[in-house]
This record gives C-alpha cells, sequence and structure tokens, in this order.
C-alpha cells in the first residue's frame, strides 16, 4: 500500500479508542502511538487488546492501556474510561469508532439484530461520551465519531444500519454545539467501505474485497489522526470514500 505519513503530533496525550482491538481501531492504535500519544484500548476481544498493546509499547515506546468492555454496558463504560483517567491523569481524545451491522430489510430483521445494533452503535456511542465528556473539557480535548457514508445517503438495503449512522452525525454536530464554547472539538469522519473485518451478511469485508479496491483502515486512522491532532480548529466532518463510490450510485 502506496503511504505518505502526515506530520503530525499527538506527544503528551492521552487517547481512549472504543472498537480498539482490530480494524479501524486496532489502525487509529498505531497512528496514534506512532504520533507520541499514550492509548488506552477498550474492546471485548481480551487477547487481541494485549498483541495490540504489546505491539505498541515494542514499537513505539508508548504507554498503553487495555481493558475488556462491551460498549453496550454503561457501567463497564464508565468503568474504562475512570480507569484511564487514574492511570493517565486526563484524557485529550476520545474516538467513538464500536460498530456493527446485522440484517438487511426491514421486514426480515430480527428484534435481535435490531437490538443488538442499536445497542452498540447508538447507545455505545452515547455512554463513551456522556462518560468522557468532562474530561474533555478540562483537556479543552477533541471528541471523534466514526460515521458512514450509510449516514449521508439513503441505504435500502439496511435502513437500520443506515439510522444508526444518521444519529451518529446528528448527536455528534448536536453535541458540538452544546460544548464547543468550552473548547472541545468534535469530528465525524465518514468512511465508505473499509477492508476491515466489519461483517455484513455474514461476510467480511476483508474478504469481500482485495487490497485497493476499497478504503484501508491506515487511510481511516489517518483522517481521525488529523482531527485529533487540531488545536484550535475543529475538523467538523471529514468523508473518506473509495475513488469509485459514486460511479454506482
Amino acid at each position: 500500500m502506496r503511504t505518505m505519513p502526515l506530520e503530525m503530533t499527538l506527544e503528551n496525550r492521552t487517547a481512549v479508542i472504543t472498537g480498539g482491538s482490530s480494524g479501524i481501531g486496532a489502525a487509529t492504535a498505531r497512528r496514534f502511538a506512532a504520533a507520541g500519544a499514550d492509548v488506552a484500548l477498550l474492546a471485548r476481544r481480551k487477547d487481541r487488546l494485549s498483541e495490540l498493546a504489546e505491539e505498541l509499547t515494542a514499537k513505539h515506546n508508548t504507554e498503553t492501556l487495555t481493558m475488556p468492555t462491551d460498549v453496550r454496558e454503561v457501567t463497564a463504560v464508565e468503568a474504562a474510561i475512570e480507569a484511564t483517567v487514574e492511570r493517565f491523569g486526563g484524557i485529550d481524545i476520545a474516538v467513538a469508532n464500536a460498530g456493527l451491522a446485522r440484517g438487511s430489510d426491514v421486514e426480515s430483521m430480527s428484534t435481535e439484530s435490531y437490538r443488538a445494533m442499536m445497542d452498540t452503535n447508538v447507545d455505545g456511542a452515547f455512554f463513551l461520551t456522556r462518560a468522557v465528556l468532562n474530561h474533555l473539557r478540562d483537556s479543552e480535548g477533541t471528541l471523534v465519531f466514526v460515521g458512514s457514508f450509510a449516514g449521508e445517503y439513503p441505504r435500502p438495503f439496511n435502513p437500520v444500519y443506515a439510522a444508526s449512522k444518521w444519529w451518529i452525525r446528528g448527536f455528534a454536530k448536536s453535541v458540538a454545539a452544546q460544548v464547543g464554547d468550552t473548547g472541545v472539538g468534535v469530528s465525524v469522519i465518514n468512511p465508505s467501505e473499509v477492508r476491515t473485518e466489519f461483517d455484513v451478511e455474514g461476510k467480511q469485508f476483508s474478504d469481500r474485497f482485495e487490497q485497493g479496491e476499497v478504503t484501508e483502515p491506515e487511510e481511516v486512522a489517518e483522517a481521525i489522526t488529523f482531527a485529533a491532532a487540531q488545536e484550535y480548529s475543529t475538523v467538523q466532518e471529514l468523508d473518506i470514500y473509495r475513488r469509485d463510490k459514486y460511479t454506482e450510485w
């Protein structure tokens, strides 16, 4: 993959990332660590978190904290934020990245699939935001939401997933209006398909697409890092789509 890293520094900053064990979350953790940040990783898979933390420490000598966390559980999210603040003294960057897709059309979607998707994509983002916001006010930090192309345009083959991402954008912009005058930046990064373990109808995007066919997680991580690195202004919203995305629209 052809890369041209941007010169961005996150020295002396602490970041917390949900969905941090793989895909966009793991790529963002690597990019943050390379830029000098200490990183708290939240995800459900303990082994993957530990492997990534060891990698970050070995490559970048960064401090890490790993916390197996299901973002659908409010007490788990709150405990993870408290542990991060206790360990690092504060939080400068929070990335609401955890998300999943389930089902397809409305008529055939099970209640279980509906609740799993909404609990993760919507409630998880809310729980993180509520728990971290006061700490970001203290640091005049940045809150980054991972949105989606699906949150900007109709998605006829999965309206519920699209609705969850439309919610993310509306929530993020309203939170920005609420906290902007306290020095907190709020950004939304909207990728189209990303070659990760993201699963749609039983097939992961990493298996469905070849390298270079769609967006790579490292590209999205670069965009997230750019948003997180701003000190005075805010990257309000940034779209990162594969180059042929509009040709099929």
